[in-house]
Order: structure tokens, then C-alpha cells, then sequence
């Protein structure tokens, strides 16, 4: 156990979801039960790249955390850490911090243009007197909090994003608000495609994972098309006119996940890479809505539903989850377990070991989860199964 006095560090990264300063307020009120001093780390990883150094922590990026402070964070969506998508391990010339030495940046260069500071990153959590660090992310900031792992910083992640992906967790803080709000708009948006008989095409993020895809169209009863299976594009019109014709209104939608693609199709990717070579794809909501209305000669509309869904307030799920990782991220630091990520795993909380960025994101089990001729959730055979519909672990 813990007996001498803690300086835990706090930080979120990468996008921002619901239920963060939920998370924020939890561990500072779990600590403080056990005089641990909590410091915020303010925009993720750049907190502990980009700070000054000085006789006290520089208020740009370290912010002092206590009950005072966080009172009434959780009654709101965001992070009042504020974050970024920064990666100290693989960091481009233009986002080095200005007052860093240049003789000093040179050795810390590891090829043309790009730097590793996770040396800088090391001193300053000593110098801040970090002896706990507490990381909220998705795969790419846990990703760098394996890396820190590995050089011996003892800290606890916490998984956020509202696609779901993160290895070694069957749900992230985020996912059910975001579900939530598609379910929401969608139902909402029902009303115009009816009056115009027309045919929706909704684009949800899910880079090169379908699950808020998948998990939406199983609350709307809708189709899916997900990254992890192509699908045929005269099959999926062919079942949206189906669909439309034994609708009432004489509508029909589907839901696309952003990295879903069909058989023979491509679509690129734009814009300048993240901090971790992630670029922008293509809108397919847009391209997949032109092609439907080619087939079907019907009307079609797209709508993008991608930022209102990280937005606003959590919703109970993500709420009470986001209250209790905090406290299964603290009862793992107080008893001085280190090295791991706070989990669901057979629809129980557990822990896992920091997510390997070498494995990707988490994918849809396409066999039990997605009837690929119906362009659909399975919704039958899931006595057994966790609350959340995650899948089972018992091959």
C-alpha cells in the first residue's frame, strides 16, 4: 500500500468525449480522501512536452487540482484540462516546443524532421513531482502511455472514445452518449426523409472500426455498413428500396461508418497527417448517397453526424462509468499497481495491460455480430452475452 505522501498527474488526449470531467473529478476527490496532491496536465501529452521550466509549474499547462476546483466539472460535457493530439515519440519540427535548447534538440532528433521527447517528457514528471500519472485516451495516447510504460513511469490509463476501439476494454468512456445521440438525431431526422420520400445516408465517425456504426442501427433498427466488411453496393440499394417500400412514408436510411467502404470502391484520405499518421478519408456518406440515388433514381441526403456526437453532456451510462473507472484507476494506484488500463471485460470491471499500439483498434467480430447479406446487427443467439452486446470471450 501507499503510505507516503502522492503527487498523482491527471491528463486527457487525444478527441474529446462526454464523461471526462466526470473522470477529472473523480480521482481528485478519491486522492484527496488519502491527501494525495493531484496536478492537471492541460492539453495531453503537449502538457508535459511544451512547459516551461521555473521555481514554480508553469500555469499554461499544470493546473492544481482539488475539491474546490472540480466541484461542478462533472455537470458538463468536454474537459477542462483541454486536450490535444499530440505525440511526444514522433513529433514534426513545426509543433516543437520554442524555448527548447537547439543543441539539446539535436539529440533528440531520430530522423529528418522528426523528434522523439519522451526524454523531456521523463524530466518533467520529475521535476513536477509526479509519482502517479492517470492518462485518459483512446489508442493513441494510451499508445504513448505504453510507451512510458515501458520506461518505467508508473501510471493507469483510462480508455475514452466514442468509437470503441481501444484493445483490452469492451467499452470506452464516450460510446454510449455518442450511441445516444445518433439514436436521437436520427430518429429526429426520420420526419424530413418521410416528407420528402426520400432515401438517408448518415455518416458516423469509425475510422477502421464500425462499432458506434453497428450499435446505432441496432437502437434505429436500420441498416449498417462498417469498416470490417465490404459490401455490394446494388445489394445495399436493392435493400434500401425494400425497405422503402414497406415504409409507410416511402423512406428509407442507412448508417455508414466513416471508414466503410464497397467491393471494388475506394476512397482516399485528405488533409495533413496527426501527430500519430492519421489523415482525414473522404467523406463516404457523401459519395455512398451519390451512388444510391444512381441506382435507385431516388432521391437521397446526406447527413454527417460525426462532432455532435462527441458533444455535450454524458449521458447515465457514460456518467456512472466514468465515476467508477476513476475509482478502479485509484484503487489500482493506492495498492501501487502500475502498467495497466482500467477495463470492461465480460461485462465486468477489471483492468488489462496498457493497450499495444502494434495491435490497432479493437474490430467488430463480423461471424457473431453482422448479418452481411441483411447489411445489418445479428440480433438473434445472444443469451450469454455481456449487457453491452460486447463480444464473448469464450473461444
Amino acid at each position: 500500500m501507499i503510505r507516503m505522501a502522492t503527487r498523482i498527474g491527471i491528463l486527457t488526449g487525444g478527441g474529446d468525449v462526454p464523461g471526462l470531467n466526470s473522470v477529472i473529478k473523480s480521482v481528485v476527490y478519491r486522492a484527496t480522501e488519502m491527501d494525495f496532491e493531484v496536478l492537471g496536465i492541460r492539453r495531453g501529452w503537449e502538457g508535459l512536452t511544451h512547459l516551461r521550466a521555473g521555481p514554480d509549474p508553469d500555469p499554461d499547462y499544470i493546473r492544481p487540482l482539488d475539491r474546490r476546483t472540480t466541484r461542478a466539472i462533472d455537470r458538463t460535457g468536454g474537459t477542462v484540462l483541454h486536450t490535444s493530439r499530440t505525440n511526444p515519440g514522433k513529433m514534426k519540427a513545426s509543433r516543437l516546443p520554442e524555448h527548447l535548447d537547439p543543441i539539446r534538440l539535436r539529440a533528440y532528433e531520430t530522423a529528418e524532421g522528426t523528434y522523439d521527447l519522451t526524454p523531456l517528457v521523463l524530466e518533467n514528471l520529475e521535476r513536477l513531482g509526479i509519482q502517479r500519472l492517470v492518462a485518459i485516451g483512446g489508442d493513441d495516447t494510451l499508445g504513448y502511455g505504453h510507451r512510458l510504460g515501458a520506461e518505467g513511469v508508473p501510471m493507469v490509463a483510462i480508455p475514452k472514445t466514442m468509437d470503441n476501439d481501444v484493445q483490452g476494454t469492451e467499452y470506452c468512456i464516450g460510446f454510449s452518449s455518442a450511441v445516444t445521440r445518433a439514436r436521437e438525431l436520427i430518429n429526429r431526422q426520420r420526419t424530413t426523409l418521410g416528407s420528402h420520400e426520400r432515401i438517408g445516408v448518415f455518416r458516423i465517425f469509425g475510422r477502421n472500426s464500425g462499432y458506434t456504426a453497428w450499435y446505432a442501427a441496432y437502437v434505429t433498427s436500420a441498416r449498417c455498413v462498417i469498416p470490417e466488411a465490404t459490401f455490394d453496393l446494388d445489394a445495399l440499394a436493392e435493400l434500401l428500396m425494400e425497405d422503402r417500400r414497406a415504409n409507410p412514408s416511402s423512406y428509407a436510411f442507412v448508417i455508414a461508418s466513416e471508414g466503410a467502404i464497397w467491393s471494388g470502391g475506394t476512397l482516399g484520405e485528405e488533409g495533413e497527417a496527426d501527430a500519430y499518421g492519421h489523415r482525414h478519408k473522404i467523406d463516404v456518406g457523401g459519395a455512398l448517397a451519390e451512388e444510391l440515388r444512381r441506382r435507385t433514381g431516388v432521391e437521397t441526403v446526406h447527413s454527417d453526424l460525426t462532432y455532435d456526437l462527441r458533444s455535450g453532456d454524458p449521458d447515465a451510462l457514460d456518467q456512472m462509468v466514468a465515476m467508477t473507472f476513476a475509482n478502479v484507476a485509484m484503487d489500482l494506484l493506492i495498492s501501487g499497481t502500475s502498467g495497466r488500463m482500467v477495463a470492461i471485460r465480460e461485462g465486468k470491471y477489471d483492468h488489462a495491460p496498457l493497450p499495444d499500439p502494434e495491435l490497432g483498434p479493437r474490430r467488430i467480430d463480423v461471424a457473431r455480430m453482422y448479418n452481411t447479406e441483411r447489411l445489418r446487427p445479428q440480433y438473434a443467439d445472444k443469451l450469454g452475452w455481456p449487457l453491452l452486446l460486447g463480444p464473448r470471450h469464450d473461444d
